[in-house]
């Protein structure tokens, strides 16, 4: 998108990576991550030294995440800007984050990350949240530090409630009278288990029989084994590989999006759902609250405890049910809301942004 975004708007792109030279030699997975390393931390580094040499001295180099931090210091004296999306590995690897223990190894490497990335001066993240963990991870305040919010770079709007037939046709399951949804991957973050919870105990509250549709990676162990034990697991559907074009019909044809993330960089089906006339349930927490922008219905992020898990699905499912419930003019407003507040996230807007700072970094001496 960036590379696109500046061509377009007349400017010349390279990009640079690691070529897989040692990666293309045989061996187990263990051997060729190892050697994947190679092409990357040494060989790398002598092509970029190599090529320096040729740039012209008002190039700006950007790393399109702050996870490339190792290479930071081979350009630290020349026009650069880190862009970042979440800081969860960084949080993760230094305890923060008790869902996600890291390993000896894990921290090591991030924080060979996190000291790369310290040696630069200009940034820009996805939202305040991560800007405000970023500015906790630097040594002293960087010279630009901005906020460019991501664009949506997919069409997604609200459709009549007849596109559940299309969307019943494509799975094989009966949609006609709505059904809960969730959209995403098997990341510990995105809580799926904590969806099939907030469910089941949805279920338990009133007599509506509405279908889960899970779409993303097939389930993990963990989430295979928390559908299997669940009294509703007939109405529980995994969706995988779904196409574009599936999961915007199902956006606008859910009743409601449940995504009680526990951790984001941004948060990407809290403004697909709202672009697609979907209400949303998320958690209280940043950055599902800013990207959400006072437009969804909340509940807490779900606790560590195994011993609280019960009651914070109990209380999300009312909340879940408070949605189900709303009148046709109440889903009317919520739905209005929503619209009018992903209208922040406008692609060419963020890449005109983007240029802006991108000129005002080459501007300085």
């Amino acid at each position: 998108m960036l590379a696109d975004g500046m061509k377009q708007r007349g400017h010349q792109v390279e990009i640079w990576s690691p070529a897989p030279v040692f990666h293309r030699l045989p061996g187990s997975r263990f051997v060729k991550k190892w050697l994947g390393y190679i092409d990357e931390f040494i060989l790398f580094p002598l092509q970029v030294k190599r090529r320096l040499k040729k740039v012209p001295k008002d190039t700006l180099f950007v790393f399109t995440d702050h996870a490339l931090g190792p290479w930071v210091p081979l350009i630290q004296n020349r026009f650069h800007v880190i862009h970042c999306h979440d800081f969860i590995a960084q949080q993760s690897a230094l305890g923060e984050v008790p869902e996600n223990p890291t390993s000896w190894t894990g921290r090591q490497y991030q924080r060979l990350i996190r000291e790369g990335f310290s040696r630069g001066k200009h940034f820009i993240s996805v939202s305040e949240n991560t800007k405000k963990i970023l500015h906790r991870f630097l040594p002293e305040p960087p010279r630009d530090s901005e906020v460019v919010y991501n664009g949506m770079n997919q069409k997604f709007e609200p459709k009549d409630v007849s596109v559940r037939v299309d969307v019943a046709k494509k799975t094989g399951i009966n949609l006609t009278a709505g059904y809960l949804l969730h959209v995403g991957g098997n990341q510990w973050y995105k809580n799926r288990v904590g969806v099939v919870e907030i469910y089941d105990a949805w279920r338990k509250r009133q007599q509506a029989v509405l279908p889960l549709l899970l779409i993303g990676e097939n389930p993990d162990h963990a989430l295979t084994q928390r559908i299997a034990q669940s009294k509703y697991k007939s109405d529980i559907h995994t969706i995988t590989a779904a196409n574009d074009d599936l999961v915007r019909a199902a956006y606008a044809g859910a009743s409601v999006l449940i995504f009680p993330s526990l951790a984001e960089g941004f948060g990407w089906p809290i403004a697909e759902a709202m672009a697609s006339g979907c209400p949303v349930v998320t958690t209280n927490q940043a950055p599902m609250t800013e990207v959400s922008g006072g437009a969804a219905f909340l509940i807490d992020r779900r606790p560590f405890e195994a011993s609280k898990t019960e009651s914070w699905a109990t209380e999300a499912a009312r909340k879940v049910d408070e949605v189900i419930r709303l009148t046709d003019d109440e889903r009317k407003r919520a739905i209005a809301s929503g619209l009018e507040n992903i209208k922040r996230f406008n692609t060419n807007v963020a890449i005109d942004r983007i240029e802006e700072i991108y000129r005002r970094i080459l501007s300085k001496r």
